[in-house]
């Protein structure tokens, strides 16, 4: 068995969704930054195991929690109050093997982005494999938004999707959210230039570890100007989102734009800090 693990902050609206895809698990635990809607009474009533904190930020949240929610069980899975556990990734995490005395620490799942209309993003998404199965013990995290997940073990691949929806709140909730966002990626880049972080484009371009792949892409990504012209291209031609029809161009003009709003906002805590 499996436990579960569900970050919320006011998820009154998704959160019996998500509840209701991993009922099958024993161990259910909702960690909550004190909601103040009826995020934790709906998460009580599904009997779900309930952990408050003050969210400061995504890595070190997440740190907290692996460290301090006391699991029933060896295994983890991570999801957001906006994700589903499907029917397939379900039967697959059913038939694992899962043993701590195994070199596999982590599994990759493969998660599917849908749109406002119900349309699976299947060419527009950007990062399709996320390491959501793991070892509390074996796993940490590192960057203040979007965090990067760092295993201390082998990663295998497990089969199945986690669904994701994230305009389920609507449009204006998704650029709010994006712009918190664009402020935590616009510090991280500062950081990285005040500590001089170099990123390998050997890795961003050949690592077999596609977490390290994606971080180093990151990193010499937000090194480049006209990143949102970039960004728009990359997906709309090289990754081919315009065969996701208007919702696939439409989702990579919205990336564009949160990409412009971290060059905005970099721009000004450089100049602070002048």
């Amino acid at each position: 068995m499996v436990s579960i693990l569900i970050l919320t902050k006011n998820e009154e609206q998704d959160l019996p969704g998500c509840l209701a895809s991993v009922s099958w698990s024993d161990d259910i635990h909702v960690f909550d930054s004190f909601s103040d809607d009826q995020t934790v009474v709906i998460a009580e009533n599904a009997g779900a195991t309930i952990t408050q904190r003050n969210f400061d930020n995504w890595s070190a949240h997440q740190n907290w929690g692996l460290a301090n929610i006391k699991f029933k069980h060896p295994w983890v899975l991570y999801i957001d109050a906006d994700e589903r556990v499907s029917d397939s990734l379900y039967s697959a995490i059913k038939n694992l093997k899962l043993d701590t005395n195994s070199e596999v620490v982590a599994y990759e799942i493969r998660r599917r982005d849908f749109a406002w209309n119900g349309k699976w993003l299947k060419y527009s998404q950007m990062s399709p494999f996320y390491l959501r199965l793991f070892r509390p013990d074996k796993m940490r995290y590192e960057r203040l938004v979007n965090p990067v997940s760092i295993p201390d073990g082998v990663v295998d691949k497990v089969e199945g999707f986690l669904d994701h929806y994230p305009f389920s709140k609507g449009f204006k909730f998704w650029i709010q959210r994006h712009l918190s966002y664009a402020d935590m990626e616009a510090l991280t880049r500062v950081k990285d230039l005040e500590k001089g972080t170099s990123f390998s484009l050997k890795k961003a371009l050949f690592s077999s570890d596609f977490t390290e792949k994606r971080y180093h892409q990151k990193g010499i990504f937000y090194k480049m100007p006209g990143r949102p012209l970039i960004k728009w291209f990359y997906m709309v031609i090289i990754r081919r989102a315009f065969l996701d029809g208007s919702a696939g161009i439409t989702y990579a003009t919205l990336q564009s734009i949160y990409e412009y709003f971290i060059v905005l906002k970099s721009s000004e805590l450089i100049k602070q800090k002048k």
